[in-house]
């Protein structure tokens, strides 16, 4: 038995078991789930299986972080079983919308990806040739080349189609062809014509669909709907015939008249918006995408900004939303796992982190994420904050990538252009973002065990030194759930510190000390306090709830007011929030934990307010 058999029987034994797995495919390091199940996983076993890196349950899929081998864990997985590659969108009624339509976007592009980052790299080579003077471009092997490399991105409504289909549910070739209908030449050739058209005395607008991304997904999400109303209304007979021509014969008009311009009308405010920062607070985007990219990665949210990626490409030529963010980010991880292993004294963790570092260099970071940074959360803040650097001077140098490839290294011929100063600027953003966070992460990042410890040294406390200690009581009633329970990495992986989370049984939250209220979020859905004596928290009510923009939440304070224990902070419409499929878990978290001895959480399973919640010791 080989090593990727090993691994692909461990995950699918503590994911259930083969009955428990609906769909599986893969990304380039992580195995992607539809369960049907999810309380069947046994998630901390998961953890320990040698080769998984992490866990993620997000957008209604449930993610395995395997890394570069990924790919022959899962040919292992599908061995076992006959399990479909796509994504069931009637195993998330229990997701909430904006998370429904996160994974759908996620589900779409994942398999599109890899033609996409090949075509962009093929740009990328001719780019490189024709400014070395190798191959000019009237030449017909460039003019070849250059045509494979236009296809991926001219017939993406066509990919997009397929993909959106298994997602959907409906027939692949049905919306094959719907989709080729918004590139056909002879609807190419009505919009050239720039003549008023009809179709059935119905007005169409005659938009341009080569290389768009909404209208597609649109049209096929919409097939879905028609294709399962005439199989109701289909005779058995003549279903193979009457099924497609009844979607054909509705689609035409709705994809044309309504759907495709609605898309395109979409897709142009998103381009719009991103072109405005672009003009007008340029630095705004690379330094979000620097700073937060490690966070969007470990949610698998990251696909979530191809399609307006792709839509930059469409209409302004070149994209600013991906790639320098990212490569802020992405080389920022390989320079703290340099640091890292170059100050640990761990044999395993030395070696994890130099090939982590290799991998992060070349754009894949999941392995240094997982394997490394947050492991040790203290490198994942020197991350950020260079890749936030880095991403500065992205942004304010106006770097632009002109195909999409993978954020690494060998990405920086898709910022060639006439303008040879964006690649220098590419180049000068990977020093920035590799020095920096090395020299952040070896200044700061490498826990103090890790720096000094031998491999055998064992530590011991003094327990006299636990004597002081401050009590920070429930700021609401409700149940205790242990934040390795929380559905969320950030929280159960304990990478903003450590602490304890409350199921709230009504909508009030309350200061849990004396102090001062550092940070009212403007949605409203977190708070940040620190007490008189210095302990700085963070109440985070419910997950993901910062999508809603302050809707059902209502602060009671305000930033730099003092509050006394048990003051009210703020109220929320508690069964509003549940009915909208929001988890209302509140995680409560010392972030500033490595300044104190300890955090000892309570060991109660329901409290009230002002009930003993954690002990601090200093």
């Amino acid at each position: 038995m080989n090593k990727y058999e090993t691994i692909a029987q461990e995950v699918v034994k503590n994911i259930g078991g083969t009955e428990n797995i609906e769909s599986v495919t893969n990304c380039m390091t992580r195995l992607r789930f539809t369960l049907k199940n999810v309380s069947k996983v046994d998630v901390e076993s998961l953890k320990k299986v040698k080769g998984v890196q992490g866990v993620v349950n997000k957008n209604g899929q449930f993610q395995v972080v395997i890394g570069s081998d990924v790919s022959h864990v899962c040919d292992e997985i599908k061995k076992m079983g006959s399990f479909s590659e796509t994504v069931n969108a009637n195993s998330e009624e229990n997701v909430s919308l904006v998370n429904r339509v996160l994974g759908a976007i996620t589900a779409i592009f994942q398999p599109v990806i890899p033609a996409i980052c090949g075509a962009g790299m093929i740009k990328a080579v001719l780019a490189l040739l024709t400014a070395f003077h190798v191959v000019e471009a009237t030449s017909q092997t460039y003019v070849l080349l250059a045509m494979v490399a236009d296809s991926a991105f001219y017939f993406l409504p066509i990919f997009l189609a397929v993909s959106s289909a298994k997602r959907f549910g409906c027939n692949t070739f049905i919306a094959a062809v719907l989709g080729a209908m918004l590139i056909h030449p002879t609807y190419a050739g009505i919009v050239s014509a720039g003549e008023a058209f009809k179709f059935i005395g119905l007005p169409i607008k005659l938009v341009s669909y080569g290389s768009s991304v909404v209208p597609a997904i649109l049209i096929v999400w919409a097939q879905s709907y028609v294709e399962k109303f005439a199989k109701k209304i289909s005779p058995n007979a003549v279903k193979v015939f009457l099924v497609p021509l009844i979607v054909f014969l509705i689609m035409t008009p709705l994809a044309f008249v309504v759907i495709g311009p609605l898309g395109s009308f979409v897709g142009d405010i998103l381009c719009n918006i991103f072109d405005f920062l672009n003009n007008q607070a340029r630095w705004v985007i690379p330094v979000l995408m620097g700073a937060f990219c490690p966070l969007f990665v470990m949610t698998g949210m990251h696909y979530s900004f191809m399609p307006v990626q792709l839509a930059q490409y469409a209409t302004l030529g070149y994209g600013t939303l991906l790639g320098p963010g990212m490569l802020a980010s992405n080389i920022s991880q390989a320079g703290a796992c340099f640091a890292v292993a170059l100050r640990t004294k761990d044999k395993e963790m030395k070696s994890t982190a130099l090939s982590s570092a290799t991998t992060a260099l070349f754009g894949i970071t999941e392995p240094a994420l997982y394997g490394v940074t947050m492991k040790l959360k203290k490198p994942l803040w020197t991350v950020m904050i260079s890749g936030g650097i880095a991403g500065l001077w992205g942004g304010l140098t106006n770097m632009r990538t002109y195909a999409s490839a993978t954020a690494g290294v060998t990405a920086l011929p898709v910022y060639i252009c006439d303008d040879l100063s964006n690649v220098r600027n590419a180049f000068i953003c990977i020093v920035i973002a590799l020095v920096s966070s090395f020299v952040l992460t070896l200044l700061f990042g490498v826990p103090k065990n890790e720096d000094t410890s031998s491999d055998n040294e064992v530590f011991e406390v003094d327990n006299t030194k636990l004597n002081k200690y401050t009590e920070i009581v429930s700021c609401m009633n409700g149940k205790v759930v242990p934040l390795e329970n929380v559905e969320d990495d950030v929280f159960s992986k304990k990478i903003m510190g450590p602490g304890v989370a409350i199921l709230p049984s009504e909508g009030k939250v309350y200061a849990p000390f004396d102090g001062v209220v550092n940070t009212v979020f403007p949605t409203k859905h977190a708070y940040g306090l620190t007490s008189v004596d210095g302990i700085e928290t963070i109440i985070h009510l419910g997950l993901d709830t910062v999508n809603l923009e302050g809707k059902y939440f209502d602060a009671k304070v305000k930033s730099g007011q003092s509050v006394k224990k048990g003051d009210l902070l703020a109220e929320f419409d508690l069964e509003a929030l549940q009915n909208e499929g929001y988890n209302m878990v509140t995680p409560v978290i010392i972030t500033n934990s490595d300044q104190f001895i300890d955090v000892i959480e309570t060991q109660k399973s329901d409290v009230k307010v002002g009930d003993e919640l954690v002990k601090v010791f200093r």
